[in-house]
């Protein structure tokens, strides 16, 4: 059974690097190079050492403490190097940078003191111990890095450039209002949880009381903002990076957010009248007003 869980897992490395490698090479079209090697297969690359190293320390320590962070420093390094090496005045680049900023700084930050104060990572506990498992997750997040990145990416690293237009502004609008609810979200719930009397009790007030999950509706909006900002300028093969978006989506509602958090939550509370009674009457995922919900259940 270890043998062929083994098997497994090796294969869905072989499928992240291959899926990771045709993507680059496709949407690389009509992007700057350094002689030869188009900067975006260079780039990608350096995601992935940057994961390959941190695994290591990962796994000797076994510890996940540094896993969401160094997601965000990836960002962070990524994007930056392209701005500079491109040396960028237009407005969307400039956008484009600012914004992926912003959003790595806060939650790649948001993310580690959590774990540190929590002392542990759930998705981490069955997996730290073993080394393929581990290693596929680390290589998870530099494919969900590279995909996610992509259209901002291609933002900077195009030879074609084009001016903001409404439809800039429309990615910027998106990308504010994901935000503001991610930060709202996540603020409500350290509230919420700083409290004594909630230390047993699940959180169903604010955002909460319109979704179960309202912090990943924001992430999912950031990156719908982020891929319109950079729609303008793709090309051919590069509208495979609007996949970006929906890979975010993929991840969140569908292997490492809400069904993890689900069968936690179901776990603690699912005896409790008033958590299934949440469940009933709460969105998964969109936020939506009591008030509105109440009249659609009359």
């Amino acid at each position: 059974m270890i043998q062929r869980n083994n098997i497994k897992f090796i294969g869905y490395l072989f499928f992240i690097f291959s899926v990771s490698t045709i993507f680059s090479l496709l949407i690389s079209f009509n992007t700057y190079k350094i002689g030869s090697i188009s900067l975006i297969l260079m780039f990608s690359i350096i995601i992935f050492f940057i994961q390959w190293i941190f695994f290591i320390h990962s796994y000797l320590f076994q510890t996940e403490n540094y896993f969401d962070l160094i997601g965000s420093i990836t960002f962070i390094s990524i994007i930056i190097s392209a701005f500079i090496i491109m040396n960028l005045n237009d407005l969307r680049s400039i956008v484009l940078f600012s914004l992926i900023i912003i959003w790595a700084l806060r939650l790649g930050l948001f993310l580690f003191f959590r774990v540190k104060a929590k002392g542990f990572d759930n998705r981490f506990t069955s997996i730290k111990t073993d080394f393929i498992n581990l290693f596929f997750v680390w290589n998870l997040q530099g494919m969900w890095i590279l995909i996610t990145i992509s259209p901002a990416l291609i933002g900077l690293l195009s030879i074609e450039k084009a001016s903001m237009g409404i439809l800039g502004y429309i990615g910027v609008s998106v990308w504010i209002i994901g935000f503001l609810i991610e930060i709202i979200a996540d603020y409500q719930k350290i509230i919420f949880k700083s409290k004594k009397e909630n230390k047993m009790k699940f959180i169903n007030s604010g955002l909460w009381g319109w979704s179960r999950h309202p912090n990943y509706f924001g992430e999912i909006m950031i990156w719908f903002g982020i891929t319109i900002i950079a729609i303008p300028v793709l090309i051919g093969w590069q509208f495979m990076s609007l996949l970006s978006p929906i890979f975010v989506s993929i991840l969140l509602i569908k292997i490492s957010g809400i069904p993890i958090l689900e069968k936690n939550n179901h776990e603690r509370w699912g005896n409790d009248s008033e958590y299934l009674n949440y469940l009933k009457t709460t969105p998964v995922l969109v936020p939506i007003p009591k008030k509105i919900i109440r009249s659609l259940l009359k």
